[in-house]
């Protein structure tokens, strides 16, 4: 409770008055009253003062332990050792608990004795979704190595930059995607070496590649003890563009990734019923565990619950199709693409989804009108349909629908989990917004990033001095604290959950030497949500054509990230005084002549 004495009562009340003014003004005294009685019930747990309406988490604080994310995720292990952990959905290669922990610590072994590696350093993972996934990702942090990681799709140019920034010093891959890994090692500094799964024997030939199987089968020799690292040390180099901007590494630490584990699974908001000898969650999820709401939100909530996760590397619509009815999932992770793929696939029937219980919805927001024509289709009345909010600097999440949801919130990215605060802030004035105003949301809590790497700029620049992480997301609440994410303020582009910084695309067309200027833009697309577009300025006398530029881009790009809205020849790109592109004209102008 924020009020705990008469005078800020009082004071909260008055508030209250100023604010619902017009709503009491034509009701009789009593009613007025009545009214403000409830609505001040209602609102019990907001702070008031002249400046600040700070929500608070209905779901109380969270108690954080002294501990690292190895220690919190694995201390229940033993529980349910013989139990299945990990299994690709494609191969049926799977792991137990035990098996993968037993794995893991002798990858942590091996960085540190045969690839001379030590805590505090750089790993990069440039995996899709495998069963080893968790091994890697767990061994390294046991022993306070950084993990960072690429979609295992992005061009070399791409995955340079990100490993240049975060001075990778040794990555876990594939055959398949070592050629892009090879281009790039002459420009990286303090590379050491390369982790292949399923080497080729050819490939073993360089000292400095070395097979994954080999280096978890070998006996350890080297005692982890005194490298474990500390709640506030770094854990995971996720990249994000943030509110604008490139790419930037977000600092996740120990203490946010387990700090945000508990606030999730607190029981009023998830309802996973106890791994026993007799019963175990089954979780199938695609989602990539290179976005960190597959990597925290999913697999790490999966370890600690001793869930079952069945993964597939690639989706397509039959390898889905046939986990669905081979693995009987009870929890399905979607992105609203996927829930929409569900819907509309003709060959999907009830009996796909008999066994799940809950479906939960995140990296983007489903509209109301997607989930009931889930419901409708599938005629199901038992199936929970939950959203969540989140972004990579709150390690994931900072919303989620509460298992006791109420009728008629089916469109809420949910309400504050455990030890979370929120406000929603006048874009243009700065001033707190009340109850149904939208305006920017700001989070306060234990989940908020470390700060960007090597970028203080850009840390200041979205953390403020009283610790508000500034979203860049454009929110309302309604009477019961449920938010609603409406829009965006920053310049990324969303393309089916993925980050898209317009700011990288335009570096890139600026390569060309006939581009004087440019910008790219987010245009809506009915599968997508957005597809990127760009507008053009060409220097004097120079020509160059439409596809000639998208071709360019295609060879920088993973493919989410292309022009899929094409290109728009501009006399000028429009700036406000300070030069900031006014990326809102140029959508008005993008709307207009798709009009016309």
């Amino acid at each position: 409770m924020f009020w705990k004495n008469r005078p800020t009562r009082i004071f909260s009340l008055c508030n209250l008055i100023a604010q619902e003014f017009s709503t009491f003004k034509s009701l009789p005294l009593v009613g007025s009253i009545s009214l403000l009685a409830e609505r001040e019930k209602q609102t019990h747990k907001r702070c008031f003062s002249s400046k600040n309406i700070i929500l608070e988490s209905e779901f109380g604080p969270v108690s954080v332990p002294d501990i690292n994310l190895p220690q919190y995720l694995w201390k229940d292990m033993s529980k349910w050792g013989k139990k299945p952990m990990v299994t690709c959905g494609i191969t049926g290669r799977s792991y137990t608990y035990e098996e993968g922990n037993i794995l893991r610590l002798k990858f942590a072994n091996a960085l540190l004795s045969q690839l001379q590696l030590k805590k505090g350093d750089v790993i990069g993972l440039l995996l899709p979704n495998l069963p080893e996934y968790v091994i890697i990702l767990h061994g390294a942090l046991e022993i306070g190595i950084i993990v960072t990681f690429v979609n295992p799709l992005y061009t070399s140019e791409e995955i340079y930059r990100q490993f240049e920034n975060a001075d990778v010093k040794c990555c876990v891959t594939m055959p398949d995607f070592i050629p892009s890994i090879e281009r790039i090692i002459p420009r990286l500094k303090n590379y050491k070496s390369t982790i292949l799964i399923n080497p080729k024997s050819e490939q073993l030939s360089n000292p400095h590649v070395f097979d994954f199987d080999k280096l978890t089968s070998a006996e350890t020799s080297i005692n982890l003890t005194g490298n474990e690292p500390q709640p506030k040390d770094t854990a995971l180099l996720p990249y994000s563009s943030g509110t604008t901007g490139l790419p930037k590494g977000v600092m996740l630490t120990h203490r946010n990734l387990v700090s945000n584990l508990m606030q999730i699974l607190n029981p009023k908001l998830c309802s996973y019923e106890p791994t026993t000898d007799e019963y175990q969650e089954v979780a199938l999820s695609v989602l990539p565990f290179f976005h960190i709401y597959g990597l925290n939100a999913i697999l790490n909530v999966s370890i600690k619950e001793g869930f079952h996760i069945v993964t597939i590397p690639k989706f397509t619509p039959e390898s889905y199709l046939d986990c669905l009815l081979k693995y009987k999932p009870t929890q399905l992770f979607l992105v609203p693409s996927l829930l929409l793929f569900l819907n509309s696939h003709p060959t999907i029937k009830p009996e796909y989804l008999i066994s799940v219980k809950e479906i939960v919805s995140g990296a983007a927001s489903a509209t109301n009108s997607l989930i009931h024509n889930f419901k409708n289709k599938f005629n199901f009345t038992d199936i929970r349909i939950r959203q969540g909010y989140g972004m990579t600097e709150l390690s994931p999440c900072a919303l989620l629908t509460p298992i006791e949801m109420k009728l008629g919130k089916d469109g809420s990215a949910g309400k504050l989990i455990s030890g979370t605060q929120a406000r929603v802030v006048n874009i243009s004035t700065g001033v707190d917004q009340p109850v149904y105003e939208s305006g920017e949301l700001l989070i306060r809590g234990p989940q908020i990033m470390k700060g960007y790497w090597k970028n203080e700029k850009a840390t200041l620049e979205t953390i403020d001095s009283d610790g508000w992480l500034h979203t860049g997301d454009v929110a309302y609440y309604d009477e019961d604290e449920y938010f609603y994410i409406i829009d965006r303020t920053k310049e990324l582009i969303k393309v089916k959950g993925n980050q898209v910084s317009p700011t990288e695309l335009e570096n890139i067309i600026l390569k060309l030497p006939e581009v004087a200027d440019v910008a790219v833009v987010g245009i809506p697309d009915a599968l997508s949500d957005e597809i990127p577009k760009a507008f053009v300025v060409l220097k004097a006398g120079k020509k160059i054509s439409e596809n000639a530029i998208i071709q360019h881009v295609n060879k920088e790009v993973v493919h989410y990230k292309r022009l899929a809205g094409g290109v728009n020849f501009i006399d000028s790109i429009p700036r406000n005084t300070a030069g900031k592109i006014l990326r809102k004209e140029l959508k008005v102008l993008s709307e207009q002549k798709f009009k016309n």
